[in-house]
């Protein structure tokens, strides 16, 4: 039984987590209820000990965060909770936003395909980042990351870029679907992300 117990311990924290959605900041990509599967060992898991807020250290990575994939990282705001977004820039490049339309070193990025947009408004950027922001050029070993609500998204631009040790894994495949405790799980969303 110990065995088991410090196999599953080893695997949670070095391969593959499990992973609950909260909160809308990805729809239509991933919605509430959404229970999923994150690839750890990719950008070089952390190895964390419970009780204990940054990890003991780092395994080496496959490769790090790109632009498109969807990653899950420590909250900067919230250190003890894991949040989900699209990265859409990492070190280097030039993040801008004009009126909803996001640009990466001066080029349109296409939205995700099941991105949406929540209302038709444009903020100023005095009022809001949410619509208008930057330029703003991403650090080294940092990256900017974007909910696919777009309009319903607490992300980089509002709190900043995520720092490389804050990256916790790659989201690869939704395994069930389970809103609330009065409805029953589903599994007709399982499959893979992106």
């Amino acid at each position: 039984m110990l065995i088991a117990v410090g196999l599953a311990l080893v695997i949670r924290s070095t391969v593959v987590q499990a992973f609950y959605i909260p909160s809308g900041s990805m729809e239509d990509t991933l919605f509430v209820g959404d229970y999923l599967l994150a690839n750890k060992f990719l950008y070089g898991a952390p190895v964390e000990v419970p009780g204990i807020r940054k990890p003991l250290f780092r395994l080496p990575a496959v490769r790090e965060p790109r632009q498109g994939d969807i990653v899950i990282f420590r909250s900067k705001t919230q250190p003890d909770r894991d949040l989900i977004k699209r990265c859409v820039a990492v070190g280097g490049q030039v993040v801008e936003v004009k009126d909803k339309v996001l640009y990466v070193d001066g080029k349109r990025v296409p939205d995700a395909p099941e991105a949406k947009y929540v209302d038709s408004n444009v903020y100023s950027g005095s009022r809001t980042a949410r619509d208008n922001f930057g330029p703003y050029k991403v650090r080294p070993d940092h990256f900017f990351m974007m909910g696919d609500n777009r309009d319903n998204s607490n992300d980089s631009r509002f709190w900043g870029m995520v720092p490389d040790e804050m990256v916790v894994g790659k989201a690869f495949l939704i395994w069930m679907q389970w809103p609330s405790l009065t409805s029953l799980p589903s599994f007709d969303r399982v499959g893979t992300i992106d």
